[in-house]
């Protein structure tokens, strides 16, 4: 049976992640409240933002700047959005 979580995004009870994604009590915040489905849009936006905005993941303020998207994101408040990308169409 999946591990359930009440998740700090869609306020409602939700699968919950099978592991910490981060060491220490930031991980355990996560784990213990986010579920699965909002870690898994979080990493595709975050994987956006990287591509279309072209950021240096090395660079320190680099981080900060996705932590702070990532604890917006998380909390269902807006977020910044990579300019001018248009998403794929859906095939019908």
């Amino acid at each position: 049976m999946a591990r359930m979580v009440f998740c700090r995004k869609y306020k409602t009870d939700m699968e919950g992640l099978d592991m910490p994604p981060y060491p220490g009590a930031k991980g355990m915040d996560l784990f213990n409240n986010i579920s699965k489905k909002a870690w898994q849009e979080w990493m595709a936006h975050q994987t956006l933002l990287i591509n279309e905005k072209r950021l240096n993941v090395m660079d320190m303020g680099t981080k900060v700047y996705l932590t702070e998207q990532m604890e917006k994101f998380l909390s269902g408040d807006k977020v910044d959005e990579a300019e001018g990308y248009v998403p794929p169409a859906k095939a019908e």
